[in-house]
């Protein structure tokens, strides 16, 4: 009886290895991921596009049709017109520099009212009530009087900014602080570390992520606050809410939608920004 022969293996040469086909994975899965992710805001794009032609040329008769102009008069008379977008972005350089500025000042503010607020159970049951109020009184209620008390400038404009934009702050930073894991506090209580080594060393790298989401949102409310600002405080150079009350007097809806085109994508940008930013320290975590 004889044995069975075993074919001998062979590799076909032109079998991809593993790298190979894990690289051919990669490339592509990446026009997948491009397709799922980008295709349905640009299907949307293009439904609001054609719902806003069908309100200009449909239920807008052609006398009222100022009221809503279509979007290539709105593109070819104002945003590509360098006489009409150039006043526009220097107003939204305006809008960029008290938004930078409030939110500066909304960090540095909500950051140490946070970190006092988690020191103990007194001070987070004597500073968060006023903290609520803040984030629930309407700021336009109050613009009046902080025009009265600070006047009508740029000082007035980042004060709305750090109203507006502080609460995420303080939230978000107080939740990161009082969350730290316990057993990493007592290893720094036998280290004998600090309060100041405890706070740099510990809380703010294990409160980071916790801070970087009310960033995010407090990026997004500055950019209104600053809007709101530049509309009732028009004194100094005016922003782009001073020119979006301007075009509404004058009944520009060109420029006015023009205009609002360009705010909108300013905050999106500065959004977008910190959520990468966020999506960076949530991944180095």
């Amino acid at each position: 009886m004889t044995a069975a022969t075993i074919p001998p293996l062979t590799t076909d040469a032109t079998a991809p290895s593993g790298r190979q086909a894990t690289a051919s994975v990669r490339r592509t899965s990446v026009p997948v991921s491009i397709l799922r992710h980008g295709l349905p805001p640009l299907i949307s794009l293009a439904v609001a596009i054609a719902i806003w032609y069908f309100v200009s040329y449909v239920i807008l008769s052609p006398a009222r049709q100022f009221l809503l102009p279509p979007p290539h008069e709105v593109l070819t008379h104002a945003l590509l017109d360098r006489a009409h977008v150039e006043p526009m972005l220097d107003a939204l350089m305006v809008t960029a520099k008290v938004s930078l500025v409030g939110f500066l000042f909304a960090a540095l503010i909500g950051v140490s009212i946070g970190v006092v607020m988690s020191r103990g159970s007194f001070l987070e049951r004597a500073i968060y009530p006023w903290a609520v109020v803040l984030q629930v009184i309407p700021v336009l209620a109050i613009v009046p009087l902080i025009g009265l008390w600070f006047g009508y400038g740029m000082v007035a404009r980042t004060i709305v900014c750090v109203i507006i934009a502080i609460f995420p702050i303080i939230a978000n930073t107080h939740f990161g602080l009082v969350s730290v894991d316990k057993g990493a506090h007592e290893l720094f209580t036998l280290s004998r570390a600090s309060g100041v080594q405890r706070l740099i060393k510990l809380e703010f790298p294990s409160a980071m992520p916790s801070m970087m989401t009310g960033f995010r949102t407090a990026s997004g409310l500055v950019v209104v606050g600053a809007i709101i600002g530049d509309m009732f405080f028009a004194k100094g150079q005016p922003g782009i809410g001073t020119l979006l009350d301007i075009y509404r007097a004058r009944l520009q809806s060109d420029d006015l939608i023009a205009a609002i085109v360009l705010a909108s994508l300013f905050g999106i940008v500065v959004f977008g920004i910190f959520s990468v930013l966020n999506a960076m320290v949530n991944r180095r975590r």
